[in-house]
């Protein structure tokens, strides 16, 4: 699908180890540039600190930097008390979080911890339902109800309103799943498996399910995780010098409309790599495109 002429955009997907220096590095993110932290979020993981209250937290030591969950985990969060946490984050730094959204996996982690174990329709089912409620208290109206097989809202007061319009990205890939993204969602949020192809075959149900819900696939922010080693020796897809990353990332975004690249690589100086020497390739890559 063509490129929907939004600015390329470039991120990097913090993983929420304990024992690493996190604030640090979501600092480093933002001296070099970048424009957003991807973080991911599986609350059953022993090694990991809470998602959010880390987002809280960087939002407090940083100031241009946005941030997302990438992505929450909706069968531990509830959506409602999630829709607060997210419009308090957003209303704290000033309007720089996003919400990624995810329909659930590793459903014995999640049973482990209370969580509700359920099968793809259902995850599903719930995913369209907690968007609707994420929202409804995002509105600030009083007295709100909603009645669903997963989830409900009894007469409650929604607010505070976040500090500005936040989009709500999901993280699907399934044919069911991308109907629902095209017709409700702010933006998508896959990970990319080296396979341009099938991803392609993915954003045309995106772009199909937009447009039969009455949308203009351009609303819907393409947001892509891209994982990978930068440098002369690496090789394979997403793998090896700077000018390689750059034809690669451009073409996703000439051709299949992504705007924003999440990077992840934990060794020392991918970062780096990434936002002083591929960042500002693709940039010029496309513009030269769209030129």
């Amino acid at each position: 699908m063509p490129d929907h002429g939004h600015p390329i955009q470039f991120g990097y997907f913090l993983v929420p180890m304990a024992v690493e220096p996190l604030i640090e590095t979501a600092q480093e993110a933002e001296r070099l540039g970048l424009d957003y932290l991807g973080i991911q979020d599986h609350p059953y993981q022993r090694r990991f600190v809470d998602t959010f209250a880390l987002m809280a937290a960087i939002a407090a030591a940083t100031d241009r930097i946005r941030l997302f969950p990438d992505v929450a985990c909706l069968p531990l969060r509830p959506p409602g008390v999630m829709a607060k946490t997210a419009a308090t984050i957003d209303l704290l730094c000033g309007g720089r979080f996003e919400l990624g959204l995810g329909a659930g996996s590793f459903w014995d982690a999640i049973a482990g911890y209370g969580g509700p174990r359920r099968a793809p329709g259902e995850s599903l089912e719930a995913l369209g339902e907690a968007m609707e409620i994420v929202r409804m208290v995002w509105s600030g109206e009083r007295s709100l109800r909603f009645e669903g097989r997963h989830y409900r809202l009894v007469g409650v007061h929604g607010g505070p309103p976040p500090a500005h319009d936040v989009g709500i990205w999901l993280g699907v890939y399934g044919p069911r799943a991308l109907r629902l993204a095209g017709a409700k969602a702010d933006g998508w949020v896959p990970s990319y498996r080296g396979d341009p192809e099938d991803l392609g075959r993915m954003v045309k149900r995106l772009d199909d399910a937009a447009v039969a819900a009455g949308r203009d696939p351009g609303v819907i922010r393409r947001v892509i995780n891209v994982s990978g080693s930068i440098g002369p020796g690496a090789d394979g897809p997403l793998a090896g010098p700077v000018e390689r990353w750059a034809d690669e990332l451009s073409e996703l975004a000439l051709r299949h409309g992504f705007d924003t690249f999440i990077f992840g690589n934990p060794d020392a100086g991918q970062m780096a790599r990434f936002a002083e020497g591929v960042a500002p390739a693709v940039r010029s890559r496309v513009a030269a495109g769209r030129g």
